[in-house]
C-alpha cells in the first residue's frame, strides 16, 4: 500500500473547520450539563484532543480500549474490552468518541454498556460516518464527515498501526 498514491478524501484543514463548528454545537449542547467526554481508544485519540479543546464547557475525560478489526481491515462484529471506563460516570451526560462508525457493532456494544454503568444521557460523536456499512441499528448523534465505503487512514485512523499521525483522511489509489 504505502507504494500507491495517496487519494486525501478529507483535508486537514475541512477538519479543523467542521470539528470548530461542532465544539460550538456540543458547548451550547452540553451547556449546564455534566460532561463527560469517553474517548475510543486508540483511533479517536486524536479527534477527541481537537474536539474537547473546542468545547467551551466544563468537561471531565475519560478513555476506553476496545478492539473488533485487529490488524484486517473488516471488523469482526465481535467487540473485546481490552481497557474498561476508569470512572464512575454514574449521573454524568456522556458523549462517547470515535473516529469511525461503520457496522456499528461497537458503537452499539459502548451504548448499551455506559447506559448500564447509570450515565444520565449518552449520545456518540464521531468523525466519520460510514452508514452504508452499518450492521445494526445505531447512528451517531454528531458527525464531522459521512463517506463512501472506502478504507480510509489518517487523522486516528490506522493501517497496520500507522498513518494515525497524518494531519488527514486519506486512502490510496
Amino acid at each position: 500500500m504505502e507504494d500507491k498514491k495517496r487519494n486525501i478524501l478529507i483535508s486537514e484543514e475541512q477538519i479543523s473547520v467542521r470539528i470548530k463548528e461542532l465544539g460550538k454545537e456540543l458547548s451550547e449542547e452540553y451547556k449546564d450539563k455534566n460532561l463527560y467526554v469517553l474517548s475510543l481508544l486508540r483511533g479517536s485519540f486524536i479527534f477527541s484532543a481537537d474536539l474537547v479543546r473546542a468545547l467551551d464547557v466544563k468537561t471531565k475525560v475519560g478513555f476506553m480500549t476496545t478492539s473488533s478489526y485487529g490488524h484486517a481491515e473488516e471488523s469482526t462484529g465481535k467487540v473485546k474490552v481490552i481497557n474498561d471506563i476508569p470512572d464512575n460516570i454514574e449521573g454524568y451526560d456522556v458523549l462517547i468518541v470515535d473516529d469511525i462508525v461503520d457496522t456499528g457493532y461497537t458503537m452499539e456494544f459502548i451504548v448499551n454498556h455506559v447506559k448500564s454503568l447509570g450515565a444520565k444521557s449518552v449520545k456518540s460523536c464521531v468523525l466519520l460516518d460510514k452508514p452504508s456499512r452499518r450492521k445494526v441499528d445505531i447512528n451517531p448523534d454528531y458527525r464531522c464527515f459521512e463517506i463512501e465505503d472506502v478504507f480510509v487512514v489518517g487523522f486516528g485512523l490506522d493501517y497496520g498501526n500507522y498513518y494515525r499521525n497524518v494531519p488527514y483522511v486519506f486512502n490510496w489509489e
